[in-house]
């Protein structure tokens, strides 16, 4: 499980352990917060193909799927 700072997620980056599409490395471009300003949602951008896709940024935690940074 990683650990994440929500308030620091922001242009963070990412490697998807199982790449779909050549897509492997993502950037986190926005944090999308609720009324408090606590992130639910983050907006991931593919390096490869600037695909953007909504994301709940707990599913970031999970290591299965999710490494920091780019490997």
């Amino acid at each position: 499980m990683n650990k994440i700072n929500p308030r620091k997620l922001k242009l963070s980056k990412w490697t998807a352990c199982a790449p779909s599409d050549r897509e492997k490395h993502f950037l986190v471009t926005k944090l999308l917060c609720d009324e408090e300003g606590t992130p639910i949602r983050v907006e991931l951008e593919a390096v490869y193909s600037a695909r953007v896709t909504l994301l709940d940024w707990h599913e970031l935690r999970d290591s299965r799927h999710w490494k920091m940074g780019w490997c």
